[in-house]
């Protein structure tokens, strides 16, 4: 599908949620010298204007990381918070997507390449990086450009999956993929981002997922509000293959306290593992 763009979007609960995940993985392979891969299979355009008129129009930037901005948190959060400080100036203007949070945090020697199909975020998202040697855009379907680049060079590493589900059949797509992929790619680490709707269809996603064979899936879920009638986003999932040591814990800790921060009525949390090693 070629309609969404997340410029509306940019900023909501679910991206401090993903993208505080992402951070803490990217911290993790960090602790080692060796150099790491980072391939992404929906990159959007990188960068996203909280006072454009995407953003504005739906203000769900209010309900996260403004509220987070310029305040006390979690040891563990602060170097996510570091990465939105990093686009901006005493005031919370800009919002980086996970393409930018992996080059900012990137060393000299890693690799980025990222994917994204929709020409104008494409063609965004290809500015950004055009002085960076270190990124490779790609103008292509996330799931088809990820698979013909695994296993990546360098060999460790992360791939991060979070497509619009504008279609019922992108979780079936997406199973299909990672089970393609982890076979390629073994000891890859995958983070999948989903977004909990009232229509449950993550929930066999998540079944499918875990009757694959594929062990070590890390589940981490936050509920910003119970959910309500038939459409709306009211909380916003996370599933990681081959996790870092320790991000279980991590997670468990963190997650009560955002939650509570985020909340947007009666909600809950859960970090569980959905396979085990």
């Amino acid at each position: 599908m070629l309609s969404y763009q997340h410029g509306f979007h940019a900023g909501n609960f679910a991206d401090v949620h993903k993208h505080l995940t992402l951070v803490l993985l990217l911290q993790a392979l960090n602790r080692k010298a060796k150099p790491w891969s980072y391939l992404e299979t929906h990159g959007g355009r990188a960068q996203y204007d909280l006072h454009g008129d995407q953003a504005a129009k739906t203000g769900e930037f209010q309900q996260g990381i403004a509220r987070l901005w310029r305040q006390s948190v979690p040891e563990a959060v602060q170097p996510y918070l570091e990465q939105v400080e990093a686009v901006n100036g005493k005031a919370l203007q800009h919002y980086p997507g996970s393409p930018l949070i992996a080059a900012q945090m990137a060393r000299d020697a890693d690799q980025i390449s990222v994917m994204e199909l929709h020409p104008a975020e494409a063609e965004a998202l290809k500015q950004v990086f055009r002085q960076d040697g270190r990124v490779a855009v790609h103008h292509r379907d996330g799931y088809e450009g990820v698979l013909s680049l695994l296993p990546p060079k360098p060999n460790r590493g992360v791939v991060l999956i979070d497509p619009a589900y504008e279609v019922k059949q992108e979780y079936q797509q997406l199973v299909r993929f990672v089970s393609k992929a982890i076979k390629r790619w073994p000891n890859g680490c995958f983070a999948i981002w989903y977004p909990l709707l009232p229509a449950g269809l993550w929930q066999k996603m998540k079944s499918e997922l875990a009757a694959s064979g594929i062990r070590n899936i890390l589940c981490s879920e936050l509920e910003m509000a119970a959910a309500e009638g038939e459409r709306g986003m009211y909380g916003s999932g996370m599933l990681v293959i081959n996790p870092p040591w320790q991000l279980d814990a991590t997670l468990g800790q963190v997650s009560p306290w955002l939650q509570a921060t985020l909340q947007q009525g009666e909600g809950r949390w859960r970090v569980e593992w959905l396979v085990p090693e």
